[in-house]
């Protein structure tokens, strides 16, 4: 039998088409970190956070960069850490491999929570547990049919996010023209300035840089699906350059027509500033609105965990091992199903403690992602050093390389000290660092076992 038929080949089918990946890059940028966390980012920084998400972006947009590079160089690798194992070593790559998975089944654990907790919104007498077990099974049966399946699902999901982030423009662009009447004014494009442009005098600024950073986690998800998509060498050039467009649309646009429609002064921290304009101008079903979007978000990033944990799997176990094979459909079917069983163990601690919740676990995996993305950039530096660069093609070279690499790092260093020294981040921060410490420790006794 050729490798293309066999069952167990380690080549996954290329099922995703350009579209597909296109909606999954942007949808990997839009997330409730826009929909939810908005309202406390203009509180912190007020009107000057449009400039955070800039700086923010252009170094999230290099990141991109340089893991577009190492994408085209072997589409076949099921995940990135392929790179980071082969130019920084087999314990960096266990470390970051491993953490990765982790993450994202921490991650889908919190979204699976929050999915239910959505629902409660129509159906608060139904516990959460149920909706968490009627999603996860949804989502898994998707994720095991075929892979134009799961982008078809993301397809989808992320145009719902688009379509109400566009909408908040068009809602932003009309009252401004107009000069709507609201109970905080006249809607105008002076309420940017004309109550200051930093909040508190800028004491807030370097909170709100991590803020803006955690609304961009999972922007690396589209290098997942390098060995999935159709034409790679196109498709993920395009999807990773388009990221600036996205970030200034999306991003900068919308909070723009937020802060626009009122003062920013108006905005509550607790509350999603989307669901405040809507009420604000009378539209008395806003948040319902935008509780259905912010479940989409919800249901998207659960899906794109399935789809990141069964990949990670199959890549981090060895190829005599049961979770690397894959099934007739090219897909590692046994990966993504101890995946979702393990990130379904959320559902049974909803079951046993309703107020159960997983606050510290989530905020430490977000913190390991600065970690992870700083080692995803030092594994470019280090193939730019390695011969391979030499006798490579060259198709999707990082702008401005070594020094944007040098930069982007420096970058999430400054992160992570904000991480460090900021009250309410301390402890995950710390937590972080104690997690890379022990997959450090059993990476080292694994080679000295071998």
């Amino acid at each position: 039998m050729s490798t293309q038929n066999d069952a167990n080949s380690h080549e996954f089918e290329r099922g995703l088409s350009g579209r597909h990946v296109e909606m999954i890059a942007l949808g990997g940028t839009i997330g409730t970190g826009l929909f939810l966390g908005a309202g406390k980012s203009i509180s912190a920084a007020g009107p000057s956070i449009l400039l955070i998400y800039m700086v923010t972006g252009i170094f999230m947009f290099w990141m991109m960069r340089a893991l577009g590079e190492l994408l085209l160089t072997d589409t076949n690798q099921p995940t990135f850490i392929g790179f980071i194992e082969k130019y920084l070593g087999d314990k960096t790559g266990f470390v970051i491999g491993w953490t990765y998975w982790l993450g994202w089944v921490a991650i889908a654990m919190a979204e699976l929570t929050a999915v239910g907790t959505y629902m409660k919104f129509w159906f608060p007498t139904v516990p959460v547990w149920i909706w968490a077990v009627g999603f996860l099974v949804v989502l898994y049966l998707i994720n095991i049919i075929a892979v134009g399946a799961f982008g078809e699902t993301e397809f989808w999901f992320a145009m719902i996010k688009i379509i109400a982030i566009l909408a908040m423009i068009a809602t932003g662009v009309i009252m401004v023209v107009t000069h709507t009447e609201t109970s905080a004014g006249v809607a105008s494009l002076s309420h940017l300035w004309k109550d200051g442009f930093v909040a508190d005098g800028g004491k807030n600024i370097l909170s709100a840089f991590q803020m803006v950073f955690f609304a961009f986690l999972g922007i690396e998800f589209v290098g997942i699906t390098a060995a999935e998509a159709k034409d790679p060498d196109r498709i993920i050039p395009k999807a990773i350059n388009s990221i600036i467009m996205r970030i200034l649309i999306f991003y900068i646009g919308a909070l723009i027509a937020i802060m626009s429609i009122q003062p920013w002064t108006n905005y509550s921290a607790n509350e999603s500033p989307f669901v405040q304009v809507f009420s604000g101008i009378g539209i008395t079903a806003a948040a319902g609105i935008i509780n259905f979007v912010v479940l989409t978000a919800a249901a998207s990033s659960l899906n794109s965990a399935l789809f990141t944990t069964g990949r990670m799997l199959f890549s981090l176990t060895p190829e005599t091992s049961r979770f690397h094979k894959l099934n007739h459909h090219k897909l590692p079917f046994n990966a993504i199903t101890f995946s979702t069983l393990l990130i379904g163990f959320a559902a049974v601690i909803n079951y046993i403690t309703p107020d159960g919740a997983f606050e510290i676990i989530t905020s430490v995996a977000s913190a390991a992602f600065v970690v992870i993305y700083a080692v995803l950039v030092a594994a470019h530096l280090a193939y730019r050093k390695h011969p391979d660069y030499q006798t490579s093609e060259h198709k999707f070279q990082m702008p401005g390389a070594p020094y944007t690499d040098y930069l982007t790092i420096a970058f999430l260093v400054g992160i992570y000290i904000i991480l460090l020294t900021t009250k309410e981040t301390q402890i995950t921060a710390i937590l972080a660092l104690i997690w890379f410490a022990i997959l450090t420790f059993i990476s080292f006794r694994n080679k000295k076992k071998a």
